[in-house]
This record gives C-alpha cells, sequence and structure tokens, in this order.
C-alpha cells in the first residue's frame, strides 16, 4: 500500500478469508503494507475487532490517554478497548493468530468477512455481518449529513 507523507493509512473494501484450525487468519493482499510492520487487534463495537496498524493503534493510544480519567464513560471505553487488545506480527504467508478470547466476543467461525472501514480494518463472522449488513443498507441512504458535517 502506498504512502503519502502526511496521509493516515486507508483500509478499503470486504474480503471473505477464512479462520484457520489455530485461529488464524490469513490479511487481505491490499493490507499488506500496512500491516507487515505489526498490527493491534482488539474489541470493536457491535462484536466486530477492529484491526489498527502498529502505528496507527499508537497515535490512536495517545488520543485516548487525553481522555480525562474522572469520566466514567471514557474510563469504561477504555477499559473494554484496550484490555482486549493484543499486538500481534503477521507470519511469512501474512497470516495473525486472533487470541482466543476475541475470538468468542466476535463469535468467529470459520468464515470471515474483513472490511475496510478507513483508518482500521474489521473482522466479522460472516453471517453477523450480513445481518448487520442488511439491517443498515436500507438506511443508509436516509443518513442526513449531519452524521459526518460537511461530507455532502
Amino acid at each position: 500500500m502506498w504512502r503519502v507523507k502526511g496521509v493516515e493509512p486507508m483500509f478499503l473494501g470486504t474480503y471473505a478469508p477464512k479462520l484457520d484450525d489455530k485461529g488464524r487468519v490469513i490479511l487481505p493482499a491490499k493490507f499488506w503494507g500496512e500491516l507487515e510492520g505489526g498490527l493491534v487487534v482488539t474489541r470493536g463495537q457491535e462484536r466486530c475487532l477492529y484491526v489498527f496498524s502498529a502505528k496507527g493503534f499508537e497515535e490512536l493510544n495517545e488520543k485516548i490517554r487525553e481522555a480525562p480519567i474522572t469520566n466514567k464513560q471514557g474510563r469504561d471505553f477504555l477499559r473494554m478497548f484496550l484490555s482486549g487488545a493484543s499486538a500481534e506480527t503477521p507470519d511469512g504467508q501474512h497470516r495473525f493468530t486472533v487470541p482466543a478470547t476475541l475470538r468468542a466476543y466476535a463469535g468467529l467461525d470459520r468464515d470471515l468477512t474483513v472490511i475496510g472501514a478507513g483508518a482500521h480494518a474489521e473482522i466479522w463472522d460472516t453471517a453477523a455481518w450480513e445481518t448487520y449488513y442488511s439491517e443498515q443498507e436500507s438506511s443508509f441512504s436516509e443518513i442526513s449529513e449531519e452524521v459526518i458535517p460537511g461530507l455532502f
């Protein structure tokens, strides 16, 4: 994946890898360049897993650390997000092991869907992704510009 100075990595697309018997997943080829130096996988929202490049996670962690410890929602988010985080290094075949606790959290079985979500990738159980997608597809066209100010 190419990089432009000052531009963050961008993960795009939808892929259908398989989880092997050892709990490993092969990264989509388009993600190899960004993730070959290491990655962090952690709990995501809606019961998926978030995958960040090591550098991207480091930058995100710096922002998280700025949250006031006196804010209960901030503490709750920090605990859930970071307690599940696992630093992984892809092997020579571009596979990495998804820890058992994270596989259980996301309900991962053999069939996976990996999506690019901009600054990170997400790993979903395929059945869960298909349910989520079908529920969200109809409302996608109704989302107003207030969700992302200035987008359209």
